[in-house]
């Protein structure tokens, strides 16, 4: 199982998974692109928590917990793999996602309960930042 399978299925909590578009990967040689995976349109790279979020604020030039919490007040549909979605507002591409897993919580009840829960949060070529959650037991 890979870094981003493993990510996927809530086994990677201390970490966060990065999309990047092609058009945030070209001109850098092999850098961002030779340090995740290669996917239609872009990269996914599975890193430690704080580098990845110092990596998706050199890449994006934002701040990833603040991009979150703007994220938050857009419900959309983001990729089971994290390599695309589908935007509440237009049929624009997916420049970039930011998620996160977090770790099955019984006390704190609704999804937690139902076991790990990965946190995405996506942006879109028209401007528009949204975000989805879902159980990672949970079919697409």
């Amino acid at each position: 199982m890979d870094k981003r399978e493993q990510f996927l299925a809530g086994e990677r909590p201390e970490d966060v998974a990065l999309f990047l578009s092609d058009s945030f990967v070209e001109g850098e040689g092999d850098g961002l692109a030779k340090h995740g995976e290669q996917v239609d349109g872009g990269v996914v790279l599975v890193v430690e928590g704080d580098q990845g979020r110092s990596v998706f604020k050199t890449a994006t030039g934002m701040d990833a917990m603040g991009f979150a919490k703007q994220a938050m007040g857009t419900d959309g549909e983001i990729a089971r793999d994290l390599a695309g979605g589908d935007c509440p507002d237009c049929d624009g591409s997916v420049e970039f996602i930011f998620a996160f897993a977090e770790e099955q919580n019984e006390e704190v009840g609704g999804l937690y309960a139902e076991g790990e829960v990965i946190h995405a949060y996506a942006y879109c070529d028209c401007g528009t930042a949204y975000s989805e959650k879902w159980v990672t037991n949970e079919a697409e």
